[in-house]
């Protein structure tokens, strides 16, 4: 548990640390004044000053963050002020953190793939696959197996009832065992990372309608491994494929908030992300760097988002500066990004409040 607290801090601030990094990078490129660049939250620890920038390291390792001059509005006029810059440069700057943390996926993905990167077998791949098994990919609520702590990733070698025993080398291998054994208790011998582990279900005679008997997801798992010079390419479609299934996953959450007020069920806030974090720490160095790169995903469309307070709510404001052909006032910019600063920490604060009521 430990470690796994470690990590999360760890790899939550770094992957706010890139993406802060690539605003300070690209601000320093440009000849705007950037005043302090930090790795963590105050109280301070120490800092130094060099080319007009405060470096500092702070006490709260959860990511970092910098300090531009002139993004409040203060310097106008100024060279090295940031509201002073032409649109396009201020769209570089703002629109830089979203790069490095698609930039950071890649190169999780492309470590990944020269490694081997667990994969779901389909007809396309088949002939790649090292080490195909069958694994659990999706468990259930409520169901027999979230009741006997079944979770994904566990791979199932074989299942047990009574005195019949079979091998589980095809996904309808477990399904027809379990099939023929409804309603008795099954053991099921299971790999989770490198531990071998028993547990013991049983499975139900009439389950909810779309669920089976246990209320898991099979799929015949195995390890695609991509030659080194063929890595990155390897990465990069993965981010591609990564970036487009999180952007439809963003869009059915507003969806659901128009239409029904309420946040999918399925959304997680650093609570719960924590908790994955602990469950793909048991599977494996691969799971966890499948982990970051994804959430690293996440944190660039997150921030790429129309809404005021993310990035892209700064760069709307650019684009309605470029229609009308003036600035918008700083006053009024100011308000409605700290309107929904206040929004976005509400809706965090209820997503982590639903986690814990979870758990507990």
């Amino acid at each position: 548990m430990t470690l796994t607290i470690i990590f999360f801090i760890l790899l939550i601030g770094i992957l706010v640390l890139v993406h802060e990094f690539g605003h300070f990078f690209v601000a320093k490129k440009l000849g705007v004044r950037v005043e302090e660049f930090a790795f963590g939250f105050p109280p301070r620890l120490f800092s130094f000053i060099r080319g007009g920038t405060r470096y500092a390291l702070n006490l709260l390792p959860i990511g970092g963050y910098v300090k531009i001059f002139g993004e409040a509005g203060e310097g106008e006029g100024q060279r090295d002020s940031f509201v002073s810059r032409p649109a396009a440069e201020r769209g570089l700057v703002i629109v830089a953190g979203v790069v490095m943390n698609l930039m950071l996926a890649w190169v999780f993905f492309s470590i990944g793939s020269g490694f081997g990167m667990p994969a779901a077998i389909t007809a396309k791949n088949e002939a790649r696959v090292q080490n195909a098994r069958v694994g659990i990919i999706a468990v259930d609520k409520e169901s027999p197996a979230k009741l006997a702590d079944l979770r994904f990733g566990d791979i199932v070698k074989s299942a047990e009832a009574d005195a019949a025993k079979t091998e589980i080398r095809e996904v309808d291998d477990l399904q027809k065992f379990i099939a023929a054994h409804l309603g008795e208790e099954v053991s099921l011998h299971i790999e989770r990372g490198k531990e071998p582990l028993v547990k013991k279900v049983i499975p139900r005679q009439a389950p909810p309608e779309g669920e089976g008997p246990l209320g898991i997801a099979l799929a015949k798992i195995g390890i695609i491994q991509t030659p080194w010079f063929l890595a990155w390419w390897e990465g990069l479609k993965l981010v591609a494929l990564s970036t487009a299934a999180i952007a439809v996953g963003f869009a059915g959450l507003f969806k659901d908030l128009l239409t029904t007020g309420r946040v999918s069920a399925d959304i997680s806030g650093p609570v719960g992300i924590f908790l994955f974090a602990r469950e793909f720490s048991e599977l494996g160095f691969i799971y966890l760097l499948q982990l970051a790169a994804l959430l690293s995903v996440n944190l660039a469309i997150l921030n790429a988002l129309p809404f005021p307070a993310l990035d892209g709510g700064r760069l709307l404001f650019l684009a309605i500066e470029k229609i009308k052909g003036s600035k918008v006032d700083q006053r009024i910019e100011k308000a409605i990004h700290t309107a929904g600063f206040v929004i976005l920490i509400l809706l965090m604060l209820a997503v982590t409040y639903r986690d814990i009521a979870r758990i507990f």
